[in-house]
This record gives structure tokens, sequence and C-alpha cells, in this order.
């Protein structure tokens, strides 16, 4: 059924934004705005994983609830690295990639919160539609939020 595709695939990207969230708040511990807003928007990507699995038992898709995370070495690394890397010349570069990553993974977890959406009122699930407009406006400020960190740190080392 196209409707498992479709949650499979949001599935599995807002994995990754939550992921790729998380990265960056360890790579960045420096910056403390950084830290603990990526960590923030990184739980709502997790809730979303949690729900998309709910919403995937009606359809017969089995899609892990449990969030994946990265494991408690690699986390360690990366407390090496952000510390490292938070004091060189490089760290602003390295947020400039890392955000206009983030960005562009929201900008595809959108689409697919679009593409849900559709495919709910296609069926006509009020609940799956219902999902959709809950967490996508969560995405796009996700995106937003990135967008306007990018934006900031573009102008930061561009000027200075």
């Amino acid at each position: 059924m196209k409707i498992g595709l479709a949650l499979h695939e949001l599935h599995r990207a807002e994995n990754e934004l939550a992921e790729k969230l998380l990265h960056v708040s360890d790579r960045h511990k420096a910056d403390h705005e950084i830290h603990h807003l990526a960590r923030d928007l990184a739980r709502w990507s997790q809730r979303h994983v949690r729900e998309l699995a709910e919403a995937g038992r009606r359809y017969d898709v089995d899609l892990n609830p449990e969030p994946r995370g990265e494991t408690h070495l690699m986390a360690r690394a990366r407390d090496k690295l952000s510390d490292a890397v938070g004091r060189e010349p490089q760290a602003s570069l390295l947020l400039l990639i890392d955000l206009r990553e983030v960005y562009m993974r929201c900008a595809g977890v959108s689409a697919d919160w679009e593409l849900l959406a559709q495919v709910a009122q296609g069926v006509k699930d009020a609940e799956l539609l219902a999902l959709s407009k809950k967490c996508h406006p969560e995405t796009l400020r996700q995106m937003r939020w990135a967008n306007a960190k990018l934006k900031e740190s573009a102008t930061q080392i561009l000027v200075s």
C-alpha cells in the first residue's frame, strides 16, 4: 500500500533529522544556543517518529517507535571533538555546513508531511491528516530556525 511507503519514508527522514540535530548539538557544544535548541528540535522529530510508528500500526506497517540514537561511545567522541573544534576558526564554517544540512533535511521532511497529508485526504483518514497537521508545523519551525541561524552565522563569518 502506498500509505505504507509514505509512512516508512517519513519515519526514516524524521529519524535522520533527529540524528543530525543531535550531531549538530554535540559538535557545537561551545555555542550554547545551538547546542540547546538543536536538542529541543531533535526531541520534536523523535516524538514524530513515535507517532508515525503508532499511525503505521493501523496500516499494518511495522515502524520502530524508538528513535534511532547514537551510541554512548560516539557521543563521547563527539564531545571531545566539540571541545577541540569549538576553539578553532573552522568551527564557524562547520556550523554553516551543519545548518545547511539541517535546513535541507527539514525541507525534505516538510515535503514528506505534505505528501502524507495529501494521501490522508485522498483516503479520508482523519487521524492521519490530524497527525500531519500537528507535526508538519513543527518541521516548518525547525526549518525556519535552521534558516535563521544559517543567515545569522553567514553574516557573522563574512562580516568579521
